[in-house]
């Protein structure tokens, strides 16, 4: 298993996944709607979880119906959590990884990192990035 299997679980208050077959069964029983604050309790602003998750009207459409995320929206949380343990390894800490990943990145044609957590080529190409500074290719 590795660390940010352990991570996963961690922030999603679950036993840590021990394959990508495990987090993709996590992704299609589709997470309950509380994972949202614990997001927020990562550090996550509301506007960013708005913009990469689910917009909060939504969010509290489904609360009120007592029903999950969608398996969309699940896998979108996975995915930013998978991001954000990454850029915490590269910088030692949440609260760079969180500076790093809101600051307009040149690599990135001036977006921040966070703005392409949208779609899962963005989070491709912050990954590859992340990557490549953890090897010392680019700062």
């Amino acid at each position: 298993m590795n660390a940010a299997n352990v991570q996963i679980g961690n922030w999603l208050g679950l036993q840590p996944p021990s394959s990508e077959t495990e987090i993709l069964r996590i992704v299609e029983g589709r997470l309950a709607t509380s994972v949202i604050k614990r997001l927020a309790s990562l550090g996550l602003k509301q506007t960013e979880i708005d913009e990469t998750v689910i917009p909060s009207r939504t969010l509290q459409h489904r609360r009120s119906r007592r029903e999950k995320l969608t398996m969309v929206e699940s896998d979108r949380v996975l995915r930013l959590i998978r991001i954000v343990s990454s850029a915490e390894a590269v910088y030692g800490s949440r609260e760079r990884a969180l500076a790093w990943l809101r600051r307009p990145n040149a690599r990135l044609g001036d977006r921040a990192p966070l703005s392409l957590l949208q779609t899962d080529t963005g989070s491709r190409i912050v990954e590859e990035l992340l990557v490549q500074i953890d090897e010392g290719m680019f700062l």
